[in-house]
């Protein structure tokens, strides 16, 4: 009878012991796990774009919910919405060309230049690629009513592989604030002024991704330029999303049935930042960022109107807006030859011939 209890009490003893170390092991996994996705409805390449140019560059999947874009000698390759947005939350997963990526550029970005040429609106993520071992970099811009002569570049890199992976990356515009993501921890606000006057965008846009050659200024001011003996790079979107209202670009009125509420585009999960990824926003730009337009008083010795200058960040930087020496040196010890004026891209343009290499 003692020999049986003493096995029934050894029996609990372990079952409990069990019960601790997976309770402790599943609260750890919960810690590491990265944090879930938006809630967001995800779309075929049919349902929301339509090729911009070379469509022998441009290979769908066979379920149509991802799209490979190459750039060869040929040329490069591109995508347009196939509907102007005024507001809203455009996404996708994007995973980049490895190797050799000297002088390439894949965008993610929003525009409405064929319509407007002369005062157009940009919302712009571009990834910069580089020579073999050393890591894509990524710019975000922002231009409203053909602001050009007032870029409000930031320049970062990532601390990920871009090329091994896809990571998901946002645009959030709503009349009152743009937020860029990258999965969900917000780089980038900017908050709408009255002194920013037009260079708000806000008229409707189309959603571009392109991959294309950009050897006279991607990498190194020009120096390093596309290889192509490493052709075809490919470029992968994957979980797009295109979460906005419809509308003409010049009348501004919507032809469907959709909910065009900014009210609750504004209190969207995705449009909510916590105080979470306000954390993850500053660590993310105090050791990621290496340019940003807000601390470069060689451009602009009053900084713009939307830019909020936060102590601890503004010391890490020069007056030219990039990275202290020091920092660099702590920053993957590479030091940026990146010039910090401001460069106009030519974007291959709705309906632009299909063979020209951009």
């Amino acid at each position: 009878m003692d020999h049986h209890a003493n096995c029934l009490s050894l029996s609990r003893k372990l079952i409990s012991l069990l019960l601790f170390f997976f309770l402790a092991l599943l609260l750890l996994c919960t810690k590491a796990s990265p944090a879930k996705d938006f809630n967001v409805t995800t779309i075929t390449f049919e349902e929301g774009y339509s090729p911009l140019f070379s469509d022998f560059n441009i290979h769908r999947s066979p379920d149509d919910y991802s799209v490979r874009l190459l750039l060869n000698r040929h040329s490069g390759s591109g995508i347009i919405s196939s509907y102007y947005y005024n507001y809203g939350f455009f996404s996708a997963k994007i995973k980049l060309p490895s190797n050799y990526t000297a002088g390439i550029v894949v965008a993610f970005y929003m525009s409405n230049i064929d319509t407007f040429d002369k005062n157009h609106d940009e919302l712009d993520f571009e990834f910069l690629g580089n020579v073999k071992g050393k890591p894509w970099r990524i710019q975000t811009n922002m231009y409203g009513n053909g602001s050009l002569p007032r870029g409000r570049e930031e320049r970062y890199r990532l601390w990920f592989d871009p090329s091994k992976e896809f990571h998901r990356y946002s645009i959030l515009w709503t009349p009152n604030k743009i937020i860029y993501f990258v999965d969900q921890i917000p780089i980038r606000e900017v908050i709408r002024k009255g002194a920013m006057g037009g260079d708000f965008p806000s008229k409707p846009m189309s959603v571009y991704a392109t991959i294309w050659d950009a050897s006279t200024w991607a990498t190194n001011g020009g120096q390093n330029k596309v290889d192509y003996r490493f052709e075809p790079f490919a470029s992968e979107f994957t979980d797009l999303v295109l979460q906005g209202c419809p509308v003409d670009p010049i009348e501004q009125i919507s032809a469907f049935d959709c909910d065009c509420d900014f009210n609750e585009l504004a209190l969207a999960q995705y449009a909510v930042v916590t105080p979470d990824q306000y954390k993850a926003m500053k660590w993310f730009r105090e050791k990621y960022m290496y340019y940003t337009h807000c601390y470069d008083i060689y451009r602009y010795p009053v900084p713009q109107p939307e830019c909020v200058v936060v102590p601890s960040e503004q010391a890490l930087f020069k007056e030219s807006g990039r990275l202290k020496e020091a920092q660099k040196m702590k920053f993957h010890r590479r030091r940026s030859r990146r010039r910090h004026k401001s460069v106009q891209l030519q974007r291959p343009r709705r309906g632009s011939g299909s063979a020209a290499v951009m």
